[in-house]
């Protein structure tokens, strides 16, 4: 082979490869797109609100607005509810309309297994020592009488020593206004209402021995209409000031001192359980209420809930005296001058040092 014929050859070989190499594909090289991931969202966890605790009030035939027992009770419970930030459904009452209504009523938040159940007032006695011995597991509050189950807290009060001092305000209001008969007015006569019997005669008489006491009881706490009839026999009589110790009787009292004092008469009425001096206002500003024996029903409910609140229940006697603020007159009394109280305190400075010994039994009766 000539070696034109060689240079032919390898120029045809170059060219030929240089053809095949333009002519194949460049591949692009492949990216991967990065893979993102969903964020995994949580449904929020709602937690129920945690249950402080739960409080069962059962009322007395008087009703929860008796402006009195029962309404004092239930206002001892709502300050604590506020207090403690309980719920609305964590407290409630039943309002009993009979006798016959206190052992269903009773069964029924034991039933539901209340942390506590409060009944104000001696009427649930009978039903309350039942009830607390079918469900020993339960805590009871009995305001104002004393059972034997261990599963009840008995708050009890020195109603005569609370008496005491309204008795030495009605004296020393009479005396200002130059009269000589004061009255009491009770629901039933036994030995508890005569408890306050006992400590406003007593009052009265520490301040003037010649004051007439007048007397009488309706044989009921819930019937107005008689509490009106009664308190009118004692004006009629020239009683000048009335002291109730009838509940929702009581009201009765109230209203025919009103009607007294709009017809021109110059009466008074002192109030019980609670600071009645709104119940008494007839014009603006002005009140037949002279003062009121706080028996502090709402501080013997407050206190035991709060027992229970911090596991410190126990079925026992609690007794609220005026050395512990159980009994007491109100903070403020306009009808009453400061010289006055400053007299009924200086009383009640001795009733607790044990200077003067209020009697439990009224003098009819020793």
């Amino acid at each position: 082979m000539s070696k034109n014929t060689i240079k032919l050859f390898l120029v045809l070989v170059l060219v030929l490869a240089m053809v095949a190499g333009c002519s194949a594909k460049v591949e692009e090289p492949v990216v991967e797109e990065p893979v993102v991931e969903e964020p995994v969202v949580e449904e929020p966890v709602v937690e129920e609100p945690e249950e402080v605790m739960t409080i069962g009030l059962i009322t007395d035939i008087g009703g929860i607005d008796d402006k009195s027992f029962n309404q004092g009770t239930w206002e001892g419970i709502l300050r604590f509810a506020e207090d403690f930030n309980l719920s609305e459904e964590e407290y409630k009452y039943i309002q009993s309309e009979s006798d016959a209504d206190y052992l269903p009523n009773l069964s029924t938040f034991a039933d539901e297994e209340m942390d506590l159940i409060v009944a104000p007032g001696f009427l649930f006695e009978d039903s309350m020592t039942e009830v607390a011995e079918l469900y020993p597991d339960q805590k009871f509050l009995l305001i104002d009488m004393v059972v034997s189950p261990s599963n009840v807290a008995s708050a009890v009060f020195a109603e005569h020593e609370g008496s005491f001092l309204v008795g030495v305000a009605a004296a020393l209001k009479a005396q200002d206004a130059g009269q000589d008969t004061v009255a009491f007015l009770g629901g039933m006569d036994f030995g508890l209402i005569q408890k306050f019997e006992a400590g406003f005669e007593a009052g009265v008489w520490a301040v003037d021995s010649d004051m007439t006491v007048l007397v009488d009881y309706a044989g009921a706490f819930n019937d107005a209409q008689k509490g009106q009839t009664i308190a009118s026999k004692f004006f009629d009589q020239g009683a000048y000031i009335i002291y109730h110790a009838a509940g929702g009787t009581g009201n009765g009292a109230i209203k025919e001192a009103k009607d007294r004092v709009q017809n021109g008469e110059d009466v008074w009425v002192i109030g019980v359980d609670k600071d009645q001096y709104d119940d008494g206002i007839y014009e603006a500003g002005k009140s037949i209420i002279l003062t009121s024996m706080m028996k502090r029903v709402d501080v013997a409910a407050y206190t035991v809930c709060e027992n229970v609140l911090n596991d410190e229940f126990t079925g026992e006697i609690l007794v609220f005296n005026l050395a512990n603020g159980g009994v007491s007159i109100p903070a403020e009394n306009p009808n009453l001058t400061a010289e006055w109280e400053t007299t009924i305190q200086d009383f009640a400075d001795q009733v607790i040092a044990g200077e003067i010994t209020v009697p439990e039994a009224p003098v009819r009766l020793q």
